[in-house]
């Protein structure tokens, strides 16, 4: 399949961001547990504000290649970011935040060129571009959510159901990644440019590890 040999060597090219991602000092101030706890919900308010707007990005997927083939894979997208927030919901919760602190937290700007980037692929982008994207980031991103999961309950206190949102993200939906490499090779069948496709990959994973440095120098 040429979207999986494509998909592997994107992760190969951007290996280095992902090792840079995989050893960040947030994560490690987390597991140690030296990070404030005050510092927590300051990710509870980043992550607020970026699924709410992942949401519309995705329900404008839906909208745009509702009629094809990427249907189903896009609805699947949309019910995990909508269970997703109802976990962060609870997060917050957790510590003390309601949802109308939530939405009062004024967003650091750094930590949202990946959702910035969303709106722009669910407006310009094509479903392969996105397909490619998440098939790329997820993963890293899965990663860091297990981690932090762990780290919440052990070295903070919190219950499984108060990390919910960590777990819900650690674990691979099952069929995603095929219905994905499925999305990204009709495009390329019918001739997609495969620069375009690495491209948005490539950008998507670089502000994935923006956003970790953004959260990393308010913690400071």
């Amino acid at each position: 399949m040429r979207a999986r040999d494509l998909v592997q060597a994107i992760r190969a090219d951007l290996a280095s961001i992902e090792q840079r991602l995989l050893t960040h000092p947030y994560l490690a101030a987390v597991e140690t547990g030296t990070l404030p706890r005050a510092q927590l919900a300051t990710f509870a308010g980043e992550q607020f504000h970026i699924i709410r707007s992942d949401l519309r990005s995705v329900a404008l997927l839906v909208s745009r290649f509702g009629g094809g083939e990427a249907r189903e894979f896009f609805l699947d997208v949309l019910a995990g970011e909508r269970n997703a927030l109802g976990h962060l919901l609870t997060f917050g919760q957790a510590l003390g935040l309601s949802e109308r602190d939530l939405e009062a937290y004024e967003p650091i700007p750094a930590a949202h060129a990946y959702t910035a980037y969303m709106a722009y692929l669910a407006l310009y982008g094509s479903d392969a571009e996105v397909a490619a994207a998440y098939l790329v980031n997820f993963p890293a991103w899965g990663v860091s959510c297990g981690r932090l999961g762990r780290a919440l309950r052990e070295r903070y206190g919190l219950s499984a159901e108060a990390t919910a949102f960590f777990d819900f993200f650690a674990t691979p939906a099952p069929g995603f990644e095929s219905a994905a490499l499925a999305v990204v090779e009709r495009k390329i069948a019918a001739g997609w440019p495969e620069r375009l496709i690495r491209r948005a990959a490539r950008l998507l994973q670089g502000y994935e590890l923006l956003y970790w440095d953004a959260l990393w120098e308010a913690a400071q």
